[in-house]
Parts: C-alpha cells; structure tokens; sequence
C-alpha cells in the first residue's frame, strides 16, 4: 500500500509540471501575439535601415528635322503617310525642315472636262496615296519648337489658272470647303477655317492672303492637320468654279499656291 501511494504521489507531481509547463508555453505564445498585435519588431537587435536617393534626368531640344506627311484623318507622326503628287509625278516637294515647319500642302487636280459655255463647279479628286487608299486634300503643320508658342499659317493663289499657250480662265474661283483641323497632340487645337474662296494674283503679285489655321500662345503643338472633308465628302470639298461666259482652249490650265507659316500667333 505505501508502494502504490508513493507511486500515485510522483504521478501528481509530474501532471503539476506539465501544467506548469504549458502555462509558461502559453505565457509565451501570448506574448508573442502581443508584440504582434502592437506592431513592435520581434528581433530587436535587427540593425538600422539606410536609405540613398538617387535622380532621373531628361532634356528636350527643338527638332529641326523633316516630319513626314500623316493620314489626313487619323494622324499619327508614328505611321506616315506617302502620298502622291497629281501635278508632279516625281512629287511631292519634301516639307520644310523644322522646328516649325510645313510638312506637306496638297496639289488639287479637276480632271478632264469638257468645254461648255454653262457655268460649272468642278470637284477636285481626293488626295491619293501610294498604298492606293485615298483621303481629304489637307495641309500639315508641325510644331517642335515646345512650348506651344502660337504660329499663323496662310495662303496665297498666285496667278489666274492659265493654259500652256498662256490663256486666263478668266473669272474661275477656288475654294476649299469643310475645313477640320485633326491632330494626335493633347496640346489645344489650332483654329481652322471651315471654308475660304481664294482671290488670285496677276502672276507678279499673289492674291490676299487667307488664315487658314491660326494657334494662339498655347495651342498648336506637335502635328496639327487641316483636313478639307472626311471619308464622307473627301471628293466634294475643294472645288473650282467656272464661269459659262469664259472662253476656253483644249489646253491644261494650271495655277500656284503659296502657304506662309509664320509664328505669329492672332493675339501676340
């Protein structure tokens, strides 16, 4: 019986330590969590963080290169356009170089037609490319100067259209129609004219000039494009006018346009 009670005895004890035990276990694991809970970093011998700044730097300049043309409609300096010359088929002049420049002007063809003695408005054909698709006749600019400093563009018909032999289409007018500036810059559009009727020189002197599109200090950076029509009226917007009353040869008649960018901007 002393045996079995001695024995009873040690089993006590060793069950008092393992609750002891886990008691302390469970102090630890509480404590733990507290450290958690408080945000506080559990290896408080981890050394100092160190922090070094460092800096990006870039610079822009004025671009004095050539910008090729772009779609009328959708113009993008990343995808340019080629296209064709219908008066020149060695054309088109390359624009003029930069940092702000004219970048191309289209030349407007009004096909065959026949002499008649009734008054008559010619369409000029849309402008054509060398991927064989077509868009609005159109002028483009180019800005690069940065800063959107405001620029003027203008044009001038030059001369009457005259035959080969040197004969007037007396009383013929041109104008351009549905004027709509496009562009892919975020920087404000330039103001273009919807529709203008140029006035032509005699050959020594141009004609007035018209504003055709017109970027105050703050607009008019990047590409900016006036686009005579859309996909819808690309074959109706330039048109020439002809008098019945005019006398005509079986002749090609031809005229000239100057167009003046200036940067002169409408509110200096």
């Amino acid at each position: 019986m002393k045996k079995g009670k001695k024995y009873e005895l040690k089993e006590r004890k060793v069950g008092k330590m393992n609750k002891l035990g886990m008691k302390v276990i469970g102090g630890t694991l509480l404590s733990t969590t507290a450290l958690f809970g408080l945000g506080l970093p559990v290896n408080v011998l981890a050394a100092d963080v160190a922090t070094y700044n460092s800096n990006g730097i870039v610079e822009f300049t004025p671009n004095t290169d050539v910008t090729p043309p772009v779609d009328p409609t959708d113009p993008d300096p990343n995808n340019p356009v080629d296209p064709i010359d219908p008066t020149d088929p060695n054309g088109p002049d390359p624009g003029t170089p930069g940092p702000l420049s004219i970048d191309y002007a289209s030349s407007v063809d009004f096909g065959k037609m026949k002499i008649t003695s009734t008054d008559q408005v010619y369409n000029a054909a849309a402008q054509q490319f060398s991927d064989s698709t077509d868009g609005p006749n159109y002028v483009q600019v180019t800005d690069s100067r940065g800063g959107a400093q405001g620029w003027q563009l203008r044009v001038q018909q030059d001369d009457q259209f005259t035959s080969t032999s040197g004969k007037e289409l007396t009383g013929a007018e041109l104008s351009f129609n549905n004027g709509v500036v496009n562009s892919n810059s975020d920087s404000p559009k330039p103001t273009g004219t919807a529709s203008f009727t140029l006035v032509p020189g005699d050959g020594t002197t141009s004609g007035p000039a018209e504003i055709v599109m017109d970027a105050a200090p703050g607009q008019g950076d990047g590409t900016q494009v006036l686009a005579f029509g859309d996909d819808s009226t690309k074959a109706e917007s330039v048109k020439l006018s002809v008098p019945g009353s005019t006398s005509k040869v079986a002749e090609v008649y031809t005229t000239s346009l100057t167009w003046t960018l200036a940067d002169l901007p409408a509110n200096p």
